[in-house]
């Protein structure tokens, strides 16, 4: 938002998603949340939230990313069997990902980079670049992350389930063949949802992820 700021409609339950934020704190709140409320998404914030994923970067502004919306319970469902999430609630969990009310499939196409470079202003020496680094799968990230901080930024919650989980996916959506999708972006209003059990490993030392310079020469793996 233009104020950088938003002002969620909070109910009768405070929660940290439900506040007005800065910036900084937007970064700092989110999380993946794995639990929703049985209350929609309002249909501008989503539209807000799914600008955002476009105003990602792409290198040479190829603008591969595309996504899909999905806000159909039948449709949702199908998501969720798909990623078995039957099994998921058998062990204790939320069925977080038919509860959500709103789905976006974060896409991407590697054919719309390699076009992209294969025009006159980025062409070296006649030839594509050779594409040290497959940026397509850095850009669907950053529009992943724009996503994430969006949904927060809208006074909501968002997770993340990666295509490993989902098989079928492309083929349910009907996904077209230059497409490729990453995974699911879960968004809702957060409810209460378990801990996950990776978070137990703790951050990482900054002294092992920063360097100034140079990269630290009494560096070691610490993990």
């Amino acid at each position: 938002m233009s104020s950088g700021r938003i002002c969620a409609d909070i109910g009768s339950i405070r929660h940290p998603y439900d506040r007005p934020m800065e910036f900084k704190d937007v970064v700092a709140t989110r999380r993946m949340v794995r639990n929703y409320k049985d209350r929609p998404v309002d249909e501008d914030s989503l539209r807000r939230i799914v600008r955002a994923g476009r105003k990602a970067p792409s290198a040479g502004f190829s603008q591969g990313q595309a996504f899909v919306v999905l806000t159909d319970q039948a449709v949702r469902s199908a998501v969720a069997e798909l990623a078995g999430e039957a099994e998921y609630v058998a062990d204790g969990l939320d069925p977080w990902i038919s509860r959500a009310p709103a789905h976006i499939v974060v896409c991407v196409s590697e054919d719309a980079y390699h076009r992209r470079y294969n025009e006159v202003d980025k062409l070296q020496d006649g030839q594509e670049t050779d594409w040290q680094i497959p940026y397509w799968w850095v850009d669907a990230g950053a529009s992943l992350q724009n996503l994430l901080l969006a949904a927060v930024d809208e006074g909501l919650a968002a997770g993340f389930l990666g295509l490993h989980a989902i098989p079928g996916l492309k083929a349910l959506l009907a996904i077209p063949a230059e497409y490729e999708p990453i995974g699911v972006v879960t968004i809702g209003h957060a409810a209460p949802d378990g801990r996950s059990r990776s978070l137990d490993r703790g951050w990482r030392d900054e002294t092992h992820v920063v360097h100034h310079e140079r990269w630290s020469d009494d560096w070691a793996p610490d993990f």
